[in-house]
């Protein structure tokens, strides 16, 4: 069948030609737009169910077996759902180590090296991806081996130079080691960043009578924010969990971090397993409760880049 055309009147717009469809051909659409799944797509699925289990179930064990009894344990094993809520696991944990005092020492230090970390990236970024230094693919690859250098191959010289300055068993020298552990990796991100910032923006700020100082802070600074803000909330996860270098640098109980205290614990005598699910649970709640707070951040800071 041939296409149809209308003549308009002069002065209005053109009519649009309609072609009809050929006979005996339907036009097929998906329902509601989806395109038909795959196996490529149920094996995906089937994986992250798997991955899904495989996260899940350590948190399981731990939530169930903190209010058992060591009877109910014996009894039933880690998997059976205790008979009776139990809580003396989690009394005893919380008196014998003094529980919210080894949390403040872990959020102190943990909020303490994520600030300072990103501080510090920020200005040797901005000095290496924006200043233009010469040799700074050099120094920005110096950075990314300064991370991965092991903590083991810090203890020993670590330990002598905070002997000598009077900084051994002193919260300040595990804040000092994290901050240029995490600093290295800040610095080596930021400096990849910074590097790719227009210079329009900046020769235009400068031609404002903008210093260096004020474009850091009243152009870098705000662009940046949510990548910075995804690094406080990965540098305080991340030091919260660290568990050598406070192994060895804080030896009174007083200055003693959560992962600590929970080996510690571990290693008496008169402890079982549900006292020892009870801590994990305590020392997991607050990293939880600080994930959910700033959740909303850091999926902001991470989704930021992918839309401009």
């Amino acid at each position: 069948m041939a296409a149809t055309t209308t003549t308009a009147p002069a002065g209005t717009r053109p009519p649009r030609t309609v072609t009809p469809p050929a006979r005996g051909r339907r036009t097929v659409r998906p329902r509601g737009g989806m395109r038909k799944r795959t196996g490529v797509d149920w094996l995906m699925l089937a994986f992250a169910v798997i991955a899904a289990i495989a996260i899940i179930a350590p948190f399981y064990l731990i939530l169930v077996n903190s209010f058992k009894s060591p009877a109910d344990y014996s009894n039933g094993g880690p998997l059976q759902l205790p008979s009776a809520l139990y809580f003396d696991g989690i009394a005893a944990f919380w008196e014998r180590v003094n529980f919210p005092e080894k949390v403040w020492n872990s959020f102190f230090i943990s909020g303490m090296v994520a600030l300072l970390a990103v501080l510090i990236s920020v200005l040797n970024a901005f000095a290496i991806g924006i200043g233009r230094v010469k040799g700074r693919s050099w120094i920005v690859l110096l950075f990314l081996l300064a991370n991965l250098l092991p903590q083991e191959a810090l203890l020993y010289p670590l330990y002598y130079m905070f002997k000598a300055v009077g900084l051994y068993n002193n919260v300040w020298s595990v804040i000092i080691v994290f901050t240029v552990i995490q600093a290295a990796f800040g610095t080596y991100l930021l400096a990849s960043v910074y590097g790719t910032f227009p210079k329009e923006v900046l020769e235009a700020a400068s031609i404002d009578g903008a210093s260096r100082w004020q474009i850091l802070w009243r152009v870098i600074f705000p662009i940046s924010r949510p990548t910075l803000s995804v690094l406080v909330i990965f540098f305080f996860i991340w030091t919260w969990n660290e568990f050598l270098i406070p192994l060895t640098f804080l030896v009174s109980n007083e200055n003693q971090t959560v992962p600590v205290a929970i080996s510690m614990l571990q290693g008496d005598r008169l402890m079982d397993v549900t006292t020892t699910s009870a801590s994990a649970l305590l020392g997991l709640i607050p990293t939880l409760i600080f994930f959910l707070i700033f959740q909303r951040t850091l999926t902001r800071g991470i989704t930021a880049g992918a839309v401009k």
